[in-house]
């Protein structure tokens, strides 16, 4: 389902009307609901035009969904204000699903950090913290530190209940971590997996309406993550199906590969560089399935303060 915001024959002076294509909310004021309500969303043009009922009261205030797809574009976020804005942040393989399965096994919260030696710091601090991350996808091992291997690596197989619950775990990698540094300054700040994607649909419908929704993908290296950019448009739609946004050019692009390839998760790893990486590793090739999950989590997760929790 591609969002179609008007269903009409219109004039030249009305299709200038309608940009930029957007919904508004609409509301009753008093007495009998007139049948236009049982639709989610009525479109700005159609109200301009005087084609809505009169006792109805409007909200010119629509929701626009934005995706970045690369660290080159989320790196952006530190010039942007968004005191107004909601960030969602991927990185399917693997660092937002690993978070998830975490605080699903019982671990009592996450710190994300972006350096190996913000983690070590962190440690030295509070002994009793584990310490979980990778660079080029192994755990983080002595060599690296200057004397202390990783508790933890990102598979979020080891993120098991006997190891996580109660925990606190200062976690570093590659692009997950970063990304959801960019993000601080945002009004709200969420953990993004296929693990959760119904959930976070219906915590956003029910909690967030914010003036900028932005969909960070972290990417792998430097690079897009087909995965990421996947899991942005099946969550693009499934917030769709709850309210009316007016959508960028860049969700378009989200939204049309979560069309093509969504309904088969599995199936789309192949189109993923990051995916077959992993399935290649012996070790690490059940992640891939792990990750790629629908729907498996019922709650969401929310960074604040430099710290992810339960929301």
């Amino acid at each position: 389902m591609t969002p179609r915001f008007l269903h009409a024959s219109l004039t030249d002076e009305a299709l200038e009307l309608a940009e930029p294509l957007s919904f508004s909310t609409v509301q009753p004021k008093r007495g009998r609901v007139p049948a236009l309500q049982r639709h989610r969303g009525v479109p700005q043009l159609c109200l301009r035009l005087g084609l809505a009922p009169t006792n109805w009261e409007i909200n010119f205030m629509p929701t626009t969904l934005e995706v970045l797809f690369s660290p080159a574009e989320f790196s952006t976020l530190k010039q942007r204000d968004l005191r107004d804005s909601t960030c969602v942040v991927f990185d399917i393989l693997r660092a937002t699903t690993t978070m998830m399965t975490a605080l699903a096994n019982g671990a009592e919260k996450i710190i994300p950090v972006t350096e190996i030696s913000e983690a070590i710091a962190l440690r030295k601090n509070n002994p009793s913290v584990l310490l979980a991350g990778e660079r080029d996808g192994q755990r983080i091992l002595a060599a690296q530190t200057g004397g202390i291997d990783f508790d933890l690596g990102n598979s979020p197989r080891e993120f098991i209940p006997e190891k996580v619950r109660g925990k606190t775990i200062v976690m570093t990698t590659t692009n997950g971590t970063r990304a959801l540094q960019a993000c601080v300054g945002a009004k709200t700040i969420l953990i993004g997996s296929f693990l959760n994607l119904k959930a976070l649909a219906r915590w956003l419908a029910k909690h967030e309406k914010p003036a900028q929704l932005i969909f960070v993908c972290a990417g792998t290296f430097e690079q897009t993550a087909f995965e990421d950019v996947l899991a942005a448009g099946v969550l693009g739609q499934e917030l769709y199906k709850r309210f009316r946004y007016e959508i960028s050019d860049s969700g378009q692009i989200a939204w049309q590969i979560a069309q093509r390839t969504g309904r088969n998760l599995l199936h789309a790893t192949q189109s993923s560089r990051n995916a077959r990486r992993l399935l290649r590793m012996p070790d690490l090739a059940e992640d891939v399935v792990v990750c790629f999950q629908r729907d498996t989590i019922n709650f969401v997760a929310k960074m604040e303060e430099g710290v992810v929790k339960k929301a």
